[in-house]
């Protein structure tokens, strides 16, 4: 099987792809090639902001930018499902992984389109702290853009009271997905590799926000 082509076919007629989704048409080879593509993807993108740093830093990255938006994906997964059949939804946990793993798709094609542009400027710019805010800059919005993919994808269609809850729902579960999602890339890093040794993992202080602030208090002073 051609995993690449099942998301040429998602970029290309995203319609008919959801529409498939939703009739539950072929979902374990959906699932197993989104699942190796995003994998993929975010590999590429993971050791390109590693390299900032070292190989080493490079092969550590390409492995756990998978990690952190597919575990945050099983993560959050539960409590989407249960909440949507508590109030009337008839899909499936396996259509609803499938729909979260085509937005992580998105995200990750979108990475990768900026990964010529994020390696221009690890060639051209020795700066921890703007390439740290470019960084967080292009996941901000492919991660904002995969949201909104996913948004219109799963939002209800009728206008039934059981719809406008589960449309409340999805609402809050994107809030809840993004919170866990920064929240375990701070726990998982670094990614880039601030100067000086090799670090796997750091030690669990302070949060995402306080990085990013600290990282923009340097880049201005």
């Amino acid at each position: 099987m051609n995993y690449f082509s099942t998301v040429v076919t998602l970029l290309r007629d995203r319609q008919v792809f959801l529409e498939e989704i939703h009739e539950g048409v072929k979902l374990k080879s959906k699932i197993s090639a989104l699942m190796i593509s995003s994998f993929c993807f975010f590999a590429i993108y993971g050791a390109i902001i590693g390299m900032f740093h070292s190989p080493l830093q490079a092969l550590a990255s390409a492995i756990k930018l998978p990690a952190l938006y597919l575990i945050t994906l099983l993560v959050c997964l539960p409590t989407l499902y249960i909440f949507n059949a508590l109030f009337g939804s008839k899909k499936t946990i396996a259509q609803h992984f499938t729909y979260l793993l085509t937005a992580v798709c998105v995200i990750a094609v979108l990475l990768c389109a900026f990964a010529p542009v994020t390696l221009f400027f690890l060639i051209t710019v020795n700066d921890y702290s703007f390439f740290l805010l470019m960084n967080v800059i292009i996941f901000s919005l492919t991660g904002i853009l995969g949201i909104s993919f996913l948004y219109q994808a799963m939002k209800p269609i009728s206008d039934g009271d059981g719809a406008k809850v589960r449309t409340s729902i999805l609402r809050f579960w994107l809030c809840l997905y993004g919170f866990v999602g920064t929240q375990l890339g701070w726990t998982l890093r670094p990614f880039f590799g601030s100067p000086g040794d090799f670090e796997l993992f750091r030690p669990r202080e302070g949060s995402f926000f306080s990085g990013v602030w600290t990282a923009l208090i340097n880049l201005l002073t």
